[in-house]
């Protein structure tokens, strides 16, 4: 044995805890004279009242001063406070056993009960793949959607933003796809959510069968922005974890507007200038870094779907823009659509799907584009259409769309306990074409 070795390691121990004091509370943040600790630091703060202990960020400095942010409610909080470092930032404990279990954004079960054994300890946040150690999208994965599957296939490790306004189908849309999909583990993250409709998304949406291969972690409106903001993270390294032991991994977020809202609450607070619509410049920096860990590698995929919640329906707003920009394809939903009783509201003709050229047969591509072509052409002469204005044999390309239109249509609504596979959801497609349907 080489004692030298270990007797150097003993030699090198620092033996004293070190602990700083809280200064003053502004806001949502905390300054504290002390201890010693990195940006991304997580520090326990030592409540003189009732001996809780809260765990708090450090996210920035203030002429040697330590300015940290909490992961809870501050009420217990005063001057003179003890702060610890803990010396290592914020980690999770994941593992199968995680499965079918409802957790908060540090990784503890939500209804109370303890965590099962065997569970490994996991950093939240992680750098994204290297780009020449991700391999090529070149399978399709079963969503259980028809509109998708047919119109919009999406490949093994893509990642899809579902861009709607508030009321128009994003959480029941994500439950028909927890319940379908093709992935083997969900993992769903329920940002900034209200409280109310967490249960009735398990229960109503997802299900007791989608439950079974899921988990779910939930920050509420309620929570400080740093648990909001945490979620997200701990979620992606939920999937990645699983991704790592090489299994067909599916994220679900909902919503991403939501962590860039509580990452400008911190960014102001830490005193970054506001920019476009008052979103800070590290909204912008973060969503790359958060998007990019998604996707495929060595190992096994991320196909991760992210809602996008756009103010008064405006696609162009900066959140969405810079969220459409990094990801690969988008599903818009349809104010128009929902009001029309069409479930799920996907307009068709506004979305896409990059990786579907390279992952479907040309028979399929073939008959996606002539479905699509039916519909823009019906959608240019809608309006006079609808006024008895055009006569029909005037055109004959205008005659086919109006004659495929109501098929179309049919074809397109499904209800949400209806499950379909990606070879029915094509063959129906086809057969529409073909005068089947």
């Amino acid at each position: 044995m080489n004692i030298a070795k270990y007797l150097e390691t003993i030699h090198q121990a620092d033996s004293l805890k070190r602990y700083g004091k809280v200064l003053r509370v502004v806001g949502l943040m905390i300054e504290s004279l002390g201890p010693e600790a990195n940006i991304g630091e997580v520090c326990r703060i030592h409540s003189a009242a009732d001996r809780k202990t809260v765990l708090a960020e450090v996210v920035g400095f203030n002429n040697e001063k330590i300015v940290l942010m909490p992961y809870a409610e501050v009420a217990e909080i005063g001057p003179g406070c003890l702060v610890e470092a803990t010396g290592k930032a914020l980690t999770v404990k994941i593992g199968r056993g995680l499965i079918g279990k409802v957790v908060d954004s540090l990784g503890e079960c939500l209804d109370g009960s303890k965590l099962p054994k065997g569970l490994s300890n996991y950093l939240t946040e992680q750098a994204p793949p290297n780009p020449l150690s991700r391999p090529q999208i070149t399978e399709p994965f079963q969503v259980g959607v028809k509109a998708v599957d047919s119109l919009l296939t999406v490949g093994k490790g893509q990642r899809i933003g579902i861009f709607a306004g508030s009321g128009v189908g994003k959480s029941t849309l994500l439950g028909m796809i927890a319940r379908n999909s093709s992935a083997d583990v969900n993992v769903i993250a329920l940002i900034g959510e209200r409280g109310r409709e967490v249960r009735e998304f398990i229960e109503n949406d997802l299900g007791e069968e989608g439950l079974k291969k899921s988990i779910v972690v939930v920050a509420t409106s309620d929570q400080p922005a740093l648990m909001r903001i945490k979620g997200a993270y701990t979620a992606t390294a939920i999937s990645e974890y699983f991704r790592g032991l090489g299994l067909q991994v599916n994220l679900m977020m909902d919503s991403v507007t939501r962590v860039a809202m509580a990452q400008r609450e911190v960014g102001l607070a830490t005193g970054e200038p506001p920019t476009t619509k008052g979103y800070t410049p590290s909204v912008f920096a973060a969503l790359p870094k958060l998007l990019e860990r998604t996707g495929t590698s060595k190992n096994g995929t991320i196909t991760a779907f992210y809602t996008v919640l756009v103010d008064g329906d405006d696609m162009n707003e900066p959140v969405a823009d810079t969220v459409r920009g990094i990801l690969d394809g988008h599903f818009i939903l349809d104010r128009k659509l929902a009001e029309q009783g069409q479930y799920p509201a996907i307009n068709p003709l506004k979305s896409i799907s990059r990786v579907m050229n390279k992952i479907v047969s040309r028979e399929h591509l073939a008959a996606a584009q002539q479905i699509r072509e039916f519909m823009a052409r019906y959608e240019e002469n809608s309006e006079l259409i609808q006024i008895g204005a055009y006569k029909r044999g005037t055109n004959q390309e205008i005659d086919q769309a109006i004659s495929y239109y109501p098929k179309i249509q049919a074809f397109l609504k499904q209800g949400i306990s209806e499950y379909h596979s990606l070879e029915d959801s094509i063959t129906q497609m086809q057969k529409l074409l073909n005068g089947g349907i």
